[in-house]
C-alpha cells in the first residue's frame, strides 16, 4: 500500500530513482531544503511499503490579494510507478492545502512538449492560462504552459481566464 507522508531531509538521499527522469526538473540540495524549511506542508512523498520513494510533490503558497495562490514547483513519479494515480493523489493533496490557506487558484508550469503531463493536468481540471516563452533552458530553450485551476475562493473564476498573448519569464509574477 502506498503511503503519502511529509518529505524529510533523509529523502534527499533516496529520490534519485525519481529525479533521473528526463522530464523532471532537478534542483540543488539547498533549493529542496529551502522549500522544506519554508513550506513543509506543501512537500509530500509517495512511499512504497519497502520504503522506496515512488514520487513527490513540492510547492508553496505565494502572491498578494487575488493573486494569492498555491504553486506546484515539482511533481514527479518514478517511471516504475506511473499510471497508478499517484500524481493525481499528490496534486489533490496540494490543492487541499491551498484550499485551507484560502488561495484563489493553484498553478504550475509544464513543458509544451510534455503532452502526457498536459493531458493529465487537463483531466484534473487545469486550463492553459498562458504560454511563457523560453521558460525552460536548453538547446533550444523551450516554452512552458502556465496551467491553472481555480480554488473555491475564486467564485467568479477570474484567475483562470486565459491570456490571449504569450509572456516572457521576467513578466511572470
Amino acid at each position: 500500500m502506498t503511503t503519502l507522508r511529509p518529505f524529510c531531509c533523509d529523502d534527499m538521499f533516496k529520490f534519485n530513482n525519481v529525479n533521473l527522469d528526463p522530464l523532471t526538473e532537478t534542483y540543488g540540495l539547498s533549493f529542496y531544503m529551502q522549500y522544506l524549511a519554508h513550506w513543509p506542508e506543501y512537500f509530500q512523498v509517495a512511499e512504497s511499503p519497502s520504503g522506496e520513494i515512488m514520487g513527490y510533490i513540492m510547492g508553496k503558497a505565494e502572491g498578494l490579494g487575488d493573486n494569492w495562490h498555491g504553486h506546484v514547483t515539482a511533481l514527479t513519479v518514478s517511471p516504475d510507478y506511473r499510471r497508478l494515480g499517484l500524481a493525481a493523489s499528490l496534486i489533490n493533496f496540494l490543492e487541499d492545502i491551498s484550499e485551507k490557506k484560502r488561495c484563489y487558484f493553484v498553478d504550475l508550469f509544464v513543458r509544451v512538449s510534455n503532452k502526457v503531463a498536459i493531458n493529465m493536468y487537463t483531466n484534473l481540471g487545469y486550463i492553459v492560462y498562458r504560454t511563457v516563452l523560453e521558460y525552460y533552458s536548453g538547446d533550444p530553450d523551450e516554452d512552458a504552459y502556465d496551467m491553472r485551476k481555480a480554488c473555491s475562493r475564486d467564485v467568479k473564476q477570474k484567475s483562470i481566464i486565459p491570456l490571449t498573448h504569450p509572456v516572457r519569464p521576467e513578466e511572470v509574477e
